[in-house]
């Protein structure tokens, strides 16, 4: 990594003092008209918190139900909905803003050392956004909720009643504010800068987030459209999807995953990003291979826009038109696989410390190698025939998004916790709460594997009694997996029920600029001037680095 000369960040006024951002200013009214980036992100979090809890108890209402081949608790009408909430919970109001709303939104200007992001009110806009179409999703289930699965496929999604409109035009809003918030971060990132500090100074966080950001901007759009035409044919007769009306289902699969595919890596992206984080921080050693990291991020975005109909292998393309799309899917794993290693290699020899966040980037580490390898099934054209539609894809993409996503989002939130709250949680706790996840994450999905390659449909009310024991271990290991996740989540609130304590600004040792603020850090981030060091992750001692450079606090 190359080196660069001191520089000097100011806050808000040379002499200015504020205090902490979670009490200047006070009061409700404060939050909710606020434009600093750290409350705007916090906000983000909690609401991305609660409706990962409502999304988790809907899975293991799923894997209630599963537990036998018969009815066990819900109708199968019922079933469908709860599926298609849970879906769409998860994958849009918590997957996909998770990181970059939440954490992104903390962390991503105090990491460059700026003041605030380069929009603050359209930031806050954008989290209203957020909150309107999570309204209006939910009421869904005053219409009488939507049975179509996440992905909305037509012609079911164009013909059936309930709530499908109000349901697609609550997608359609929560677009809009992932576009404004990638607006927000490149923005950021091109101006916002601490001097000094070039491309390749910045952490590897920012990015991921900046690659997320073009992914954002770029894709999103498609879907909108996509989304508005699927309202203008249930409501006006528009025949656009529907053979009945001339439309071509298959032309809506394509709209559809030329989104969702680079969404994918929408939601990997900024795990990655905070997995570069915490692993040089609790290796104490500095990242291995940063300009292939940072490069990998962007070719991870620009190649995610040309593999999305190997979603599409069975929907009737020509032989020619899947061997390239399996070609170029296999391919994409290239930059990834980078990542994977460099990280390892970063931990190779390094001193270890097995700190609630680290347990969590050790478990994304596992866990997404394990989503990447049975993704090399599904981009072979022979085998995805086979697997198309089974539960091996249903295990294969909660490895990739839960077991990968949330797992980062857990380790971030953990990482960065102290920072946020001026607190530090039961780090003992908190571990055991991350090896339940880990444990009750591949209870619940590696048999999923095996019913998959036996030939158990996915989104199937019914089973044959054969799948029933992988069904049972399956649904144990959810309880295992909530059990973790309820207890991670009790032991980060109470940790905010303590008294305030005067935590160091920089507890885990890291060496990027959020830890020279104070804990939690003050409403203009950097009130006093702060010394630039050579770059991120560079774990000299910081008395040495400034003797250097001559530089005095």
């Amino acid at each position: 990594m190359e080196n660069v000369s001191s520089a000097t960040l100011h806050g808000s006024g040379h002499a200015a003092h504020h205090g902490d951002y979670l009490e200047d200013p006070k009061g409700l009214r404060s939050w909710l008209t606020t434009v600093d980036h750290k409350r705007i992100g916090i906000m983000y979090m909690w609401s991305v918190i609660f409706f990962m809890v409502v999304g988790g108890l809907l899975a293991l209402l799923l894997r209630l139900e599963l537990l036998t081949p018969k009815q066990t608790l819900i109708t199968a009408e019922m079933y469908n909905r709860v599926f298609t909430l849970h879906g769409a919970v998860m994958v849009f109001l918590v997957i996909i803003p998770g990181i970059p709303a939440a954490l992104g939104n903390f962390a991503l200007p105090l990491l460059l050392g700026a003041k605030d992001v380069a929009f603050p009110r359209l930031n806050l806009f954008s989290y209203y956004l957020y909150v309107t179409g999570a309204l209006m999703a939910l009421c869904t289930l005053l219409l009488g909720g939507v049975d179509t699965g996440w992905t909305f496929y037509t012609p079911y999604s164009t013909t059936t009643g309930g709530g499908v409109t109000l349901m697609v035009l609550a997608a359609f809003v929560l677009g809009f504010s992932s576009i404004f918030t990638g607006v927000n971060f490149i923005a950021t990132v091109h101006t916002l800068r601490a001097p000094g500090m070039g491309w390749f100074e910045m952490p590897l966080f920012c990015w991921s987030m900046y690659a997320t950001a073009l992914i954002q901007i770029l894709a999103t759009p498609v879907l909108g459209i996509t989304l508005l035409l699927l309202v203008m044919e249930r409501v006006m007769g528009v025949g656009i999807f529907d053979p009945q009306l001339g439309g071509d289902p298959v032309l809506f699969q394509h709209f559809f995953w030329f989104y969702s595919h680079p969404a994918v890596y929408i939601m990997i992206l900024p795990a990655m990003a905070v997995i570069s984080e915490v692993i040089p921080t609790f290796s104490k050693k500095t990242i291995f291979g940063y300009k292939a990291i940072a490069f990998s991020s962007i070719a991870i975005a620009l190649l995610g826009f040309l593999v999305w109909a190997h979603h599409m292998f069975t929907a009737g393309m020509s032989l020619f038109a899947g061997a390239i799309f399996s070609f170029l899917t296999f391919f994409i794993a290239i930059p990834s696989a980078i990542k994977v290693f460099n990280w390892i290699a970063t931990m190779w020899r390094g001193s270890i410390s097995l700190r609630a966040p680290m347990i969590y980037a050790i478990s994304f580490l596992l866990m997404f190698t394990i989503g990447g390898l049975t993704g090399l099934f599904l981009a072979s054209l022979a085998t995805d025939v086979h697997l198309h539609d089974t539960y091996f894809v249903v295990a294969h993409f909660h490895y990739v998004m839960a077991g990968s996503n949330l797992v980062a989002l857990l380790a971030g939130i953990h990482y960065w916790w102290p920072k946020m709250f001026g607190r530090m949680y039961n780090d003992k706790l908190a571990s055991v709460g991350a090896a339940l996840v880990f444990l009750g994450f591949n209870a619940t999905f590696l048999p999923q594997f095996v019913m998959g390659s036996r030939g158990m449909p996915r989104r199937y009310y019914n089973y044959l009694p054969e799948f029933q024991g992988l069904h049972i271990a399956s649904t144990i290991g959810s309880w295992i997996l909530a059990s973790g996740l309820f207890l991670g989540l009790a032991v980060l609130i109470a940790s905010l029920m303590k008294p305030k304590e005067q935590l160091a600004r920089n507890p885990w040792g890291g060496r990027t600029l959020e830890w020279e603020t104070a804990s939690p850090p003050t409403t203009h981030n950097f009130d006093e001037p702060i010394a630039l060091r050579h770059g991120p992750y560079d774990y000299r001692p910081v008395e040495e680095i400034e003797a250097s450079e001559g530089v005095t606090r």
